[in-house]
């Protein structure tokens, strides 16, 4: 079985280094989804490998966020599947018995995640050799 570096997020501190290792990359349209019957919202990002200080390697990585009640996004064109935006910070609220992650994107572009509880997995899968194309 292959090893594959995560960070796993249960708290605020947990969130902040996960929004600190995503903010400034690349989001295509395509490679969001939400799972509703397994609670899951993924998106798939091209990023710096930052948290080794590894600033000139960048890795494919999957950000996941399970236990996931409900999904809206605003300002976020869904048909343009080849669509990019840029993940500018991820942050949540505790509301009285879930909480709303909330994924700022450039231009305004906003997803809000309603979720049971805090658990989000980055997860990397493989080196990339070149510099993102779009």
């Amino acid at each position: 079985m292959e090893y594959r570096p995560q960070i796993i997020a249960s708290d605020r501190d947990g969130l902040q280094v996960v929004s600190a290792c995503s903010t400034g990359e690349k989001v295509r349209v395509a490679d969001i989804k939400f799972l509703l019957s397994n609670k899951v919202f993924l998106l798939s990002i091209e990023r710096t490998k930052i948290e080794t200080n590894q600033e000139d390697k960048r890795i494919n990585s999957i950000l996941r966020f399970n236990n996931v009640l409900k999904v809206k996004s605003k300002n976020i064109d869904q048909n343009n599947k080849e669509l990019v935006i840029e993940l500018m910070v991820i942050d949540y609220l505790k509301n009285n018995n879930d909480y709303e992650i909330n994924l700022m994107f450039e231009n305004n572009a906003h997803i809000s995640l309603v979720v049971e509880a805090l658990e989000i997995l980055l997860e990397d899968q493989n080196e990339i050799n070149e510099w993102w194309k779009y």
